[in-house]
C-alpha cells in the first residue's frame, strides 16, 4: 500500500508511475477526490462535535441555574442527527479509499527499465553456457516418462489437468534438492528456517498484495473457514511478524522455508500446460527478508546472488534479468528474474524471482521497527525471492543432464543428497 500522504504531495510522480506499469487502470484524481471528500467531512465533524460539547456543556449550566434548557436541547438533538449523517459519509468515504488504495501497486524504482512487456527486461549477466548436444535433446516430460519418474495422467486422475506424481528417484529428485537448497541457505547464508502452515487467512494474504487484486489466482478453502492455500511461501514468512514493532537490533532478519505453492492459474489460458512448467501445485525454497530501508537494495542483490549460488552448484547455465516496468508484479518496487537454460525449449526460463517491495508490504501488514533512541516506528522494507522453485530445477537437471540412453546425471553436489550418481531406466 502506498503512503496516502506521498500520493497526495506527488500525484505526477505516482501517475508517471503506474502509466509505465501494463494494464494499470488505476485513477490517483478520482483517489486524491476521496481522500479530500473525507477530509472535508472529518473537518466538519470535528467543528460539530466542538459545537456540540459546547452546548453540552451551556444545557448543563442551564440546568444547574434551574433556567429552561428546552431550546438548546431541540438543537442538540438536530446537531446528533447531522453528525451521525458525516459520520456515516465519512465510513463510506473511508471505506471507499481503502478499497482503491489495497490495488494500487508499488512505485517503481528509478533503476527499473520502462517497457511495455518483457521484451524491454534488461539482461544483466550471463553465467555458463548452453550446452551443445550431439543428438536430439529431450525434453524433461518425455525423460521423465520414459524413465519412470514422473506420471502426469496419474496426477490428472487423482486431481485434474497441471498435477504431476513423482515416483521413485524422482520423488527424491526433489527431496534431495529441496534439502540441498536450505542446507546452503541455512548454513551458508544466514537464513533461519521456518516451517509455516500451509493456509493463512484474508489478513495474511492483504498483507503481502495476493488480496483484494488476485483472489481469482487462489484456492481458497470451501466452508466457514477463512483460509487460503498459499501461493507461496512468501505469505506466511512476511506475515510472521505483521502488527509488531521489531527493535532496530533485529534487522536484517532472514527466513528460509520449503512449502508446496497452491495456485489456479486464471489466465494463463493455454500456456506452459505440457509437464512441470506451470502446475497448480509445485515445491518452493522460498527467502524473505525484512530490513531498514537505507539498506534494502543491498539486500536485494545479495537475495539474488544466495538464488544464483544453487545454480552455480549445480552447474547450471542461467542468466539474470531486470524486469521492466510492464513486466514487474504488482508488490514489487523492483525485481531480479533468474532465468535457467532449458535445452528442451531450447531456451531461458525463470527459475527464481528476486523482489524488494520497500515498505509496500509492511504498510499493508503494519510491520514496522523502531531506531535506537526514536520515538516513532518506522515501515520496514520487505524482500522474496525463489531459492529456488524445485519443480523448475528439476526440469534444468534432467534436460541438461541427459545422457544419448536417456539417461540422467546427477551434478556432483547433489549425488551426496540423492544417493545416487545417474537416474536410469529401471
Amino acid at each position: 500500500m502506498l503512503d496516502l500522504k506521498f500520493i497526495r504531495e506527488n500525484p505526477d510522480a505516482v501517475s508517471a508511475s503506474l502509466a509505465s506499469r501494463r494494464n494499470s487502470t488505476v485513477d490517483i484524481d478520482a483517489i486524491l477526490g476521496a481522500d479530500e471528500t473525507r477530509r472535508k467531512l472529518q473537518h466538519e465533524m470535528d467543528q460539530l462535535r466542538a459545537e456540540q460539547n459546547k452546548a453540552s456543556q451551556e444545557i448543563g449550566r442551564l440546568k444547574k441555574a434551574g433556567q429552561d434548557a428546552s431550546a438548546l436541547l431541540s438543537a442538540m438533538h438536530d446537531l446528533a442527527a447531522r453528525i451521525k449523517d458525516i459520520e456515516e459519509r465519512s465510513t463510506a468515504t473511508e471505506a471507499q479509499l481503502n478499497e482503491s488504495l489495497l490495488v494500487i501497486p508499488n512505485l517503481l524504482h528509478p533503476s527499473v527499465p520502462v517497457g511495455a512487456d518483457e521484451a524491454a527486461n534488461r539482461v544483466e549477466r550471463v553465467v555458463g553456457q548452453p550446452r551443445t548436444f550431439d543428438f536430439e535433446p529431450k525434453d524433461h516430460v518425455d525423460l521423465g516418462e520414459a524413465l519412470g519418474i514422473f506420471d502426469f495422467e496419474a496426477g490428472a486422475k487423482l486431481a485434474r489437468a497441471r498435477f504431476n506424481v513423482s515416483k521413485g528417484l524422482g520423488a527424491r529428485l526433489e527431496r534431495a534438492l529441496i534439502n540441498f537448497m536450505l542446507d546452503i541457505h541455512t548454513g551458508e547464508h544466514g537464513y533461519t528456517e521456518i516451517l509455516p502452515p500451509f493456509m493463512v487467512n484474508s489478513a495474511a494474504m492483504q498483507g503481502t498484495g495476493q488480496l483484494p487484486k488476485f483472489s481469482a489466482d487462489l484456492f481458497k478453502i470451501a466452508g466457514d473457514y477463512d483460509l487460503w492455500l498459499i501461493p507461496t511461501a512468501e505469505v506466511p514468512l512476511t506475515n510472521l511478524h505483521a502488527g509488531e514493532i521489531l527493535d532496530e537490533k533485529l534487522l536484517p532478519i532472514y527466513y528460509a522455508a520449503h512449502s508446496p505453492c497452491f495456485r489456479s492459474e486464471a489466465g494463463s489460458y493455454g500456456k506452459d500446460t505440457r509437464g512441470m512448467l506451470r502446475q497448480h501445485q509445485f515445491n518452493k525454497v522460498e527467502l524473505v527478508k525484512l530490513c531498514k530501508p537505507e539498506t534494502s537494495f543491498d539486500e536485494l542483490d545479495k537475495l539474488a546472488a544466495n538464488a544464483e549460488v544453487i545454480l552455480q552448484r549445480l552447474e547450471l547455465p542461467y542468466r539474470v534479468m531486470t524486469l521492466c516496468s510492464g513486466d514487474t508484479g504488482f508488490s514489487a518496487a523492483k525485481t531480479y528474474d533468474i532465468e535457467v537454460w532449458l535445452p528442451g525449449q531450447n531456451k531461458y526460463r525463470e527459475i527464481s524471482s528476486c523482489s524488494n517491495c520497500t515498505d509496500f508490504q509492511a504498510r499493508r501488514a503494519n510491520l514496522r521497527f523502531r531506531r535506537a533512541g526514536a520515538k516513532k516506528p518506522e515501515y520496514v522494507h520487505t524482500l522474496n525471492g525463489s531459492g529456488l522453485a524445485v519443480g523448475r530445477t528439476v526440469i534444468a537437471i534432467l534436460e541438461n543432464y541427459q545422457q544419448p540412453d536417456g539417461s540422467i546425471l546427477i551434478p556432483e553436489a547433489l549425488q551426496p543428497y540423492l544417493g545416487a550418481e545417474r537416474i536410469g531406466k529401471a
